[in-house]
């Protein structure tokens, strides 16, 4: 069994690294430009460091989430290699974020392209196996009017 997740497990546990790097990179940012919390605004170079920090929090419940219904609907190591270029291209926006707001919008786009194809894994794995249900189901000696209720 743990075979059948451990490289989703280590792509979500990378993610939940770079989660803490980002938030690491607000608390020294706040530091050098001197914004003390709860304040957001402050000098241009803060705020992209701030700005970038809570785009990636703000995707990456998603992230997880269809991380681990693609690993586990459709193929474990797909699913991974995916996680793995997801969390690059957030870093990468995260660094280009930093720099100028421009320097983000390449890897924002390569992120949101495999955040849809995880998205895609994961309609297709569950339809796979809801289709394959349907066919289970259906072979099942019940009732014919039973039978109506579990037609997709």
């Amino acid at each position: 069994m743990l075979d059948q997740i451990a490289l989703l497990a280590a792509v979500t546990v990378l993610g939940v690294l770079e989660q803490a790097y980002f938030a690491l990179q607000v608390i020294y940012a706040r530091r050098k430009y001197n914004v003390s919390p709860p304040d957001t605004a402050g000098p241009p170079e803060f705020e992209r460091v701030f700005r970038a920090q809570a785009n990636c929090s703000e995707y990456f419940p998603i992230f997880v989430s269809v991380l681990w219904v693609a690993g586990i609907f459709f193929q474990q190591g797909v699913a991974a290699v995916c996680g793995l270029l997801y969390l690059y291209a957030r870093y990468q926006y995260f660094q280009g974020y930093r720099l100028s707001a421009r320097g983000r919008l390449g890897p924002m786009y390569f992120s949101a392209k495999v955040l849809w194809i995880l998205i895609g894994l994961s309609v297709a794995g569950l339809l796979g196996h809801f289709l394959s249900l349907n066919s289970f189901v259906g072979r099942m000696a019940i009732p014919s009017k039973l039978q109506l209720l579990f037609r997709w």
